[in-house]
């Protein structure tokens, strides 16, 4: 328990550091990819300090220059360590609206240009997905967990429609990601960090051009299985 809490202080103290980093550094030279190459160093550091081991399958389904939306399943606060510092290229989160509220922190994030959902309103929660669809069509690509909230038990929960609103109206492929062994290293809810393995499992990207609104549930449950699926299959590997 004492490793953990001396982590926490250290990565606490690094995140401060680093979202510093990522405000100042567009004042010398703007552009939100220099903002989020910093958040990318700061999620390996992070990674190292806490003797986190990514293996990563899959790397060439990511689409080179082109913008996708990736969806992966969520376990841990690690997770966000662990897509930032492995999935490469440029993306954009779409993050709840209270982490914009953290000193530094929040202002390092709108420098990324990442997104803020108020998922408690419904209406403000439409207009985030619209942002992001505009970020789309600047060319980026979007990063969210469409599950809404870590699972405690592992277990992956029912997705959330908003992102696939968003797929179907922006017409990019959804690149679904799988993060197997993070709640073995931070479980929901707790402060205690393990040592271990994780494995991100990048599955090939899914056409939605045969997609609508009206039958976008199929779409979610479709995307929903294949990251079922590669978590069942990696668990143990």
């Amino acid at each position: 328990m004492i490793r953990s809490v001396l982590l926490l202080i250290i990565g606490v103290i690094f995140t401060a550091f680093m979202s510093g980093c990522a405000v100042l550094f567009p004042l010398i030279s703007p552009g939100e990819n220099k903002a989020h190459r910093v958040a990318s160093i700061w999620a390996r550091i992070l990674l190292i300090l806490s003797n986190t081991r990514v293996k990563v399958i899959g790397t060439e389904n990511v689409l080179a220059g082109k913008p996708q939306i990736f969806m992966a399943n969520h376990q841990s606060d690690f997770d966000i360590l662990i897509v930032l510092a492995h999935i490469p290229g440029q993306f954009r989160w779409i993050v709840k609206k209270e982490l914009f509220n953290i000193p530094v922190f929040g202002a390092a994030m709108r420098n990324a240009g990442y997104i803020e959902i108020d998922r408690q309103h419904h209406e403000r929660a439409m207009m985030s997905i619209d942002k992001a669809a505009r970020k789309i069509t600047e060319g980026k690509s979007v990063m969210s967990f469409p599950e809404g909230t870590r699972s405690r038990d592992g277990s992956i929960r029912p997705f959330k429609k908003g992102m696939f609103h968003l797929a179907i109206k922006s017409g990019v492929p959804i690149v679904p990601i799988s993060i197997v062994g993070a709640k073995d290293i931070m479980p929901k809810r707790s402060l205690h960090i393990k040592p271990g393995q994780v494995t991100l499992v990048i599955d090939k990207p899914i056409d939605v051009s045969g997609y609508a609104i009206e039958n976008r549930n199929e779409l979610i449950e479709r995307v929903r299985n294949v990251i079922v699926r590669n978590c069942e299959t990696y668990e143990n590997f």
